[in-house]
């Protein structure tokens, strides 16, 4: 079954898994393949049974690891037992006989419009960092586009009449998200002042640039725009992914079509984005809650209205 594993996790890092889901998958399914060896049957593929998966299962919610780690261990396995099946070592996936515990469902959080003018106006256009901590937190909350694709922007791929970015996502597709006027305006002012103080002499296409001048790193910007939530004294830690979410619950409360977001985030499927529906209704009921003089009176007393 080793053999087997090794054989997968080359196949992952072919089809350009990161170094960090190879190094996942590895430990995870080989923490499997570890309590296999106690049972002297499963030492093989052909010795697993459905009830030493579940007695795996059993023994990793007795030790303490919550409801998410299992599952994605359930993940993993299911789909190392695909790649079994369709090499040939396997004629069905046994591991898709067992259920991964059920995970309570959680809405995305999101920052409001003021959170996000709060937070846009922390980075000061007196230096190239501030420049540039400003144009990285525009085009995050301007574009939704993930914190590894903006990692990855060259020069070339930025369209400046046509206010646009060409953008490779997961499993290398291409897509184009949009700058609106200021996201761009912003952008284009750290491209042609800070930007070149931070190259120097060097010929390097990357967009985001740190003070020795090579390529800002996926942690770097995390961290950038977590300290710079930090300062704007938000009550949340912001991240990347909290001002993807904000710019797509703004656009469905602004009325964008679901596939036009869709699009713009590069979900291959509609249900991923449709989440942002619920986050928007239950916003909608808040503000109604807070808003509307008769809501609190209506849930509280739970009175008949009157006749007439």
């Amino acid at each position: 079954m080793r053999r087997w594993l090794q054989r997968y996790l080359e196949a992952l890092e072919r089809e350009g898994a990161s170094p960090y889901t190879v190094k996942n998958y590895g430990s995870d399914i080989g923490q499997f393949l570890d309590y296999c060896q106690v049972e002297e049957e499963a030492t093989t593929l052909d010795g697993l049974t459905r009830e030493i998966l579940r007695n795996y299962l059993a023994e990793l919610s007795a030790g303490g690891y919550v409801r998410a780690s299992i599952a994605r261990r359930v993940f993993e396995l299911r789909a190392f037992g695909d790649y079994l099946v369709h090499s040939g070592a396997w004629s069905q996936n046994l591991f898709r006989r067992i259920h991964a515990p059920r995970l309570p469902s959680r809405l995305p959080s999101f920052l409001t419009v003021e959170e996000v003018k709060q937070l846009l106006s922390v980075p000061q256009p007196d230096s190239p960092q501030g420049l540039r901590d400003r144009a990285i937190l525009e085009t995050l909350y301007a574009t939704g586009m993930r914190v590894s694709e903006l990692a990855g922007l060259d020069l070339r791929d930025i369209d400046w009449p046509a206010a646009e970015i060409r953008v490779t996502g997961k499993g290398d597709k291409e897509r184009i998200v949009l700058l609106g006027r200021v996201a761009l305006t912003v952008l284009r002012t750290y491209v042609e002042k800070g930007r070149p103080q931070q190259i120097g002499k060097r010929a390097i296409d990357a967009v985001f640039l740190n003070r020795f001048g090579n390529r800002l790193s996926v942690r770097t910007i995390s961290e950038i725009v977590r300290r710079t939530g930090e300062a704007a004294g938000l009550d949340q830690t912001v991240t990347p992914h909290l001002l993807r979410h904000s710019f797509a619950t703004h656009l469905l409360e602004g009325g964008a079509d679901l596939r036009v977001v869709q699009e713009l985030l590069g979900h291959e499927n509609l249900a991923t984005t449709q989440i942002y529906t619920h986050i928007t209704q239950t916003h909608a009921r808040d503000t109604y809650t807070h808003a509307h003089p008769r809501s609190e009176d209506a849930s509280e007393e739970g009175k008949t209205i009157p006749e007439g």
